[in-house]
């Protein structure tokens, strides 16, 4: 019988940091402590969590983690100078806008007020642009981590045909072309696309993005297909359904430890790199 491989996120998100570690002990040598700014809206519980998280993820790695709480009534305007009296601080390396937003702000005028240089989590226009010409700095992070799963376990992408469910800017799309960059045949679905379960079929990857728990069938899962679960939803549960999942994929992440894990190491990696430039520029 054969035994499906769990795609260990904790593992890999380790791997990450441990090469994080020696070039941050660089930096220190050199003055430079990666610092990340996290701005957090309103009071959402799951945005509270996360940013928790990836505050004491960095603190961990030994990255200064400055959080700027906002009351939820701030104008989009209001949260762009504080955007950008960022942009002009030289002790941030990193800018990260935890989303979503509330409703009543541009969260898109938002993510394109941050600069380039410090864009870690890849939300940008022309972060995403650079991602589709396999330029990318510092791409979205949740593909970035599916990518770093796949080459941590060596497995292949280019030739095999990846279908990826959802087109979301910050997942689905820059999915997409990370993995068009790395010579798969890629099939992009979505809420409108027809016979879903028959596509998803063929697939040698399986990218779930959609937001929904449970939502790929373990019918639809081709025999020996990889299985990228980016879904996290209440109750610690996926967009596929793993146990139906697991019986015919070869490869799959579980939820939670997959791919959420090496999202945080991820950004991690990213601040750490635009540190690296931004001393680069100044030296």
């Amino acid at each position: 019988m054969k035994k499906t491989l769990i795609l260990d996120g904790a593992c890999v998100a380790q791997s990450v940091k441990e090469k994080l570690a020696q070039r941050i002990q660089s930096l220190a040598l050199q003055g430079i402590t990666p610092c990340l700014a996290t701005i957090l809206v309103g009071d959402d519980p799951a945005s509270e969590t996360y940013v928790k998280m990836k505050g004491n993820a960095c603190r961990r790695l030994g990255i200064h983690s400055r959080r700027i709480h906002l009351d939820r009534s701030i104008t989009t305007n209001e949260l762009i100078t504080i955007i950008n009296e960022l942009n002009h601080d030289d002790q941030v390396h990193g800018i990260l806008l935890q989303h979503p937003v509330p409703h009543h702000l541009d969260e898109r005028a938002a993510f394109e007020a941050i600069a380039i240089e410090k864009d870690v989590d890849g939300v940008t226009m022309a972060g995403f642009a650079r991602s589709a010409f396999g330029l990318a700095g510092f791409p979205c992070c949740t593909p970035a981590a599916m990518m770093e799963i796949m080459d941590y376990y060596k497995l292949p992408m280019e030739g095999k045909h990846a279908v990826v469910i959802g087109r979301s800017p910050i997942l689905g799309k820059p999915a997409s072309l990370m993995l068009l960059n790395r010579n798969a045949t890629v099939t992009v679905c979505h809420s409108k696309t027809k016979d879903l379960d028959r596509i998803v079929q063929l697939a040698d990857i399986v990218v779930a993005a959609v937001g929904k728990p449970r939502f790929v069938q373990g019918s639809w899962i081709k025999e020996g297909a990889v299985v990228l679960d980016a879904g996290y939803n209440p109750g610690n549960i996926g967009d596929v359904d793993y146990e139906a999942c697991l019986k015919k994929a070869s490869a799959i992440t579980p939820v939670p430890a997959g791919v959420g894990p090496v999202t945080i190491a991820m950004l991690l990696k990213h601040t750490v790199e635009a540190a690296e430039k931004r001393l680069e520029l100044v030296k």
